[in-house]
């Protein structure tokens, strides 16, 4: 046999490529007619991203989960699609502009949106290119965009129902409005952390000369709105003020004492300014009091022309210092403190939100969420793990109403239309809605269309039905609606996964999906977020095809603003990556994504185990070599049971357990089972094991041909059972071995991608075989064991004593042969009368193994040797249990530092106890001798 078969080494990168442009060219990710179906949808990543670790995380799983149903022989789909996403997009473009000098406003509106759709069409596709590189068996034929002529039909058509429904309303209300992009963005777009800050005590003259009144505040240039100063109704300190009036500071205005519940009598003073149109909780009050709603900053948070003259037109930060040096000039600053507080700030811009008040579209959303907690509380939806479903129980039981408008242009455009006189026609046809304004008016009428654009989340919710074809009743969606599971991350339940389900319910009648399977976060090795100002961010691309240290420092660095901070970080990328990245390929990074897949856990991710993968798929690769060199151009013969050797009937019967493994984890979301699974039976039984049992079968002179032909049979058919139950999780070098094994093995087709999901055979499992099987592996290892501990040479010959019950033996006599050969014995023996002097003694369950040394090894050599090496161990232990009990280590170090040398200790006190046992063993055979 020649072993120009396979090459003598694996090459990822040209294997993945090839076998992917041979998938798609030949539409094997097209859904294929079969009685059942199953149906993913990809959540839609953005139009402008690029593939990151979360990306190649829940992409590996949902790519599993289609490779793994198509392969059991359903019609199968994943819808793919990217999403236009809104303010990323137009932000993206806009600064593209300001390189130019210009803005979205000196281009307008229609010639700004040609700019941005000329974008997406030369560099939107990055997103989806990478999709490719990583395996994703998408459907590219079905491929959708959320601002796709289909989907926005759908879009307005999904508007325009929930407004005839009375469940869309435009209404001034207070939101969280962003000043940099001077849009409204919702509650879920607001990123709160606490910082530094300062809380100021102002002196709020009595209206009446008595006195004044000590307010505390942490943003004292609202004052310029204040409608009222509040007390708690039970705080006796105030009640005799509360119906007085106070002089405002610096505005020549008079605002009530009020009392009110929502005051903290702990907090400051006790006294509070109620702003109502610049705080959420004052505004409830506000409503409460019928107080006026003042609003005193401009859409780009700078004081507005309702304010004092002197204030007009200052940035809002501007205002703050002059507002307080102001006040402490008229001798109303009491004092200023020190403050720790929560900063709104916009998950785009970064920029400090404002609580504004504007008019908006929102829906209403509390009856739409009731049915979609019914779905939820019957099981029509369950989550995975379960505990998520508390969450969604949590937030949808006192959701709010939505704010869907967004004062941005790239987007879709809110279908209504206004009249001369104000009037709103909402249609989902711009010519049918001057057919509805000539009816109302009686003569044609120019309208104009609201300028805002829907939330980008307002498509997404449809997209699990819009994608096939509604608002029309189409194949794709009685055929595939409702969907099998949506995989997504915990972060995004209340963004996308509840708006889905409501939005599913309310438009198809059904549930959109049956579970959601949760993922949790990708995060470093030592459970940090990958972010970029921290320098641990990993791109999945880097991993598959490699990258050189610098350009991979470069990467890092790039856009950071703080050089300090980009010296500490390519100084730390270049001690973790001093040879940067080495290519490990795409199916040892998908690999290591499902070994990692614990359900609902945050991931920690190790370079390590995509190194031990990418080993794996060598050890795969040799393992395919080996066989195709033994069965190419050789006779294979079939028979039953009973004419297989104990290593093919072992095998066998393990194979069938794996199947049923695999199965069930793959029915279960766990995944790091199924890998597990099949990397212990590839790597640990058919490997190590399995072809080195069948070898004396395949070489032994005296082994009937017939046997040897059963052998290899069992060989080629397994690796071939192997490589499908494989195929889910490491796509390329499945194929790419099936393809070379599986005409051998009497499989036919022509990609493995169709290929029939193993089957149990149920003849074959024999738990008697295992359990016989495992006893003569046990007993190898055994004496392995002792070789490796004594070091002696796999080279040399042993000799072996056996000691036990005749039962007991009885696997050693009738499998000798093997024995021998893998333990690399020159004779054995059942043991009678005394033991040789200085022999090596195993034990395992009703047997003695005895291996005489006389002549093998120089016992005072290696007592001397491993001293040695035990001295050495103890100086390196030392320095670290020194460097442990050293407080100003302790205090000063990081605490991932502390951990990885509390490891380091230990790892040598492991290694430490395992010599001093070598030690002690050497002794006492040299005083045996």
């Amino acid at each position: 046999m020649s072993e120009t078969a396979l090459p003598k080494s694996y090459d990822s990168t040209s294997v993945e490529r090839r076998w992917y442009a041979f998938w798609e060219e030949n539409g094997y990710f097209s859904p294929k007619a079969a009685p059942e179906r199953y149906c993913i949808m990809i959540p839609p990543p953005n139009v402008t991203g690029s593939l990151h670790m979360g990306h190649a995380f829940q992409d590996t799983i949902m790519d599993a989960l289609i490779r793994y149903q198509r392969m059991r022989g359903r019609e199968v789909l994943w819808q793919t699609g990217t999403d236009h996403a809104g303010i990323a997009t137009q932000m993206l473009v806009e600064r593209q502009l300001e390189g130019e000098g210009k803005s979205r406003h000196d281009l307008g509106r229609e010639p700004f949106l040609g700019r941005v759709w000329a974008w997406k069409r030369q560099s939107g596709g990055t997103i989806v290119r990478q999709l490719r590189r990583l395996g994703a068996s998408c459907d590219w034929s079905r491929e959708r965009f959320t601002m796709d002529p289909d989907l926005s039909h759908a879009v307005r058509e999904a508007f325009v129902r929930l407004y005839h429904k009375g469940l869309i309303y435009r209404g001034k209300r207070l939101v969280n409005w962003d000043p940099v992009l001077q849009t409204a963005v919702s509650d879920l777009e607001v990123l709160s952390e606490e910082e530094n800050g300062s809380l100021w005590h102002l002196r709020y003259p009595m209206a009446d000369g008595e006195g004044f009144l000590v307010v505390a505040t942490t943003r004292p240039e609202t004052m310029l709105g204040d409608a009222a100063v509040a007390v708690h109704p039970e705080d006796a300190r105030y009640a005799a003020l509360v119906g007085r009036q106070v002089t405002l500071p610096l505005t020549g205005r008079t605002i009530p004492v009020i009392a009110d519940e929502h005051v903290d009598p702990a907090f400051g003073t006790g006294c509070v300014k109620i702003t109502p149109a610049h705080d959420f909780n004052d505004y409830e009050v506000g409503t409460r009091h019928k107080l006026p709603l003042i609003n005193i900053f401009t859409p780009d948070a700078r004081i507005a022309d309702q304010a004092p003259q002197p204030y007009r037109g200052l940035d809002r930060m501007e205002a703050r210092k002059r507002v307080v040096a102001d006040l402490e000039q008229a001798g109303l600053l009491d004092k200023v403190q020190e403050h720790r507080l929560m900063i709104p700030r916009g998950d785009r811009s970064k920029a400090i939100l404002e609580p504004y008040l504007t008019d908006q579209w929102f829906v209403k959303v509390a009856p739409l969420a009731q049915e979609a907690i019914a779905a939820v509380e019957d099981g029509r939806i369950q989550f995975i793990p379960d505990n998520w479903k508390k969450t969604y129980f949590e937030w949808m039981r006192n959701i709010q109403d939505w704010c869907i408008s967004r004062q941005i242009w790239w987007g879709h455009r809110i279908p209504v239309w206004y009249g001369p006189d104000g009037h709103a026609f909402v249609c989902n046809c711009e010519e049918q809605v001057y057919e509805m304004a000539a009816e109302h008016y009686g003569y044609f009428v120019e309208l104009n269309q609201d300028p805002d654009v829907l939330d980008t989340w307002f498509s997404s919710a449809l997209w699990p039905f819009a994608t096939l074809g509604w608002p029309g009743q189409t194949p794709e969606l009685a055929k595939f609606h409702p969907t099998d599971v949506l995989v997504t991350g915990f972060d995004i339940i209340f963004f996308w996964v509840a708006r889905m389900i409501m939005m599913g319910l309310e438009f198809t009648g059904e549930v959109p999906f049956r579970e959601v399977y949760i993922t949790g976060l990708v995060r470093d090795g030592d459970g940090n977020k990958m972010s970029k100002s921290k320098g641990n961010i990993l791109d999945p691309l880097d991993i598959i095809d490699g990258i050189g240290a610098e350009e991979l420092v470069a990467k890092r660095t790039r856009d950071l603003m703080q050089p300090h901070l980009a010296q500490k970080i390519a100084a730390a990328t270049r001690k973790e990556f001093p040879d940067g990245i080495q290519a490990m390929g795409t199916d040892a990074l998908r690999f290591t994504m499902a070994s990692l897949a614990t359900q609902g856990r945050d991931v920690k991710f190790d370079m390590g185990r995509v190194e031990g993968y990418r080993s794996f798929c060598n050890k795969l690769w040799n393992a395919a070599r080996f066989v195709l060199m033994n069965v190419e151009g050789q006779a294979l013969a079939g028979g039953n049971e009973a004419a297989h050797s104990l290593p093919d009937r072992w095998i066998r019967s393990r194979l069938q357990k794996v199947i049923t493994a695999v199965d069930g984890a793959f029915t279960r979301y766990r995944f790091d089972e199924a890998a597990g699974t099949i990397y212990h039976f590839i790597w640990g039984e058919y490997c190590d094991w399995y072809l080195e049992l069948a070898k004396p079968v395949l070489y032994g002179a005296e082994v009937p041909e017939t046997e040897k032909q059963i052998t290899r049979r069992v060989m080629v058919e397994t690796l071939e059972t192997a490589l499908r139950l494989l195929h889910p999780l490491m796509p390329f070098i499945t194929e790419e071995l099936w393809q070379k094994v599986a005409p051998l093995a009497g499989r036919e087709g022509e990609t493995l991608m169709l290929a029939p999901w193993p089957t149990i055979d149920s003849a074959a499992e024999d738990a008697r075989t295992e359990e016989e099987t495992e006893f003569i592996m046990g007993l190898i290892t055994a004496i392995r064991t002792v070789r490796a501990e004594m070091g002696i040479a796999p080279s040399k010959r042993l000799t072996l004593l056996a000691s036990g019950a005749k039962e007991i033996l009885a696997p050693l006599r009738k499998h000798a042969t093997l024995v021998m050969t893998l333990a690399r014995l020159e004779s054995w023996a059942e043991a009678s009368g005394e033991i040789p002097a200085g022999a090596a003694t195993a034990v395992l369950p009703g047997l003695r193994l005895y291996i005489p040394l006389a002549g093998v090894i120089d016992l005072e050599a290696e007592e001397a040797r491993l001293t040695r090496e035990l001295q050495t161990l103890d100086t390196e232990l030392a320095r670290v249990t020194g460097k442990l009990a050293n407080a100003g280590f302790l205090a000063n170090a990081k605490p991932e530092v502390v951990a990885k040398e509390q490891a380091k200790g230990r790892e040598l006190q492991a290694r430490r106890d395992g010599l001093l046992e070598s030690v002690e063993r050497t002794r006492l055979l040299r005083r045996g001798q």
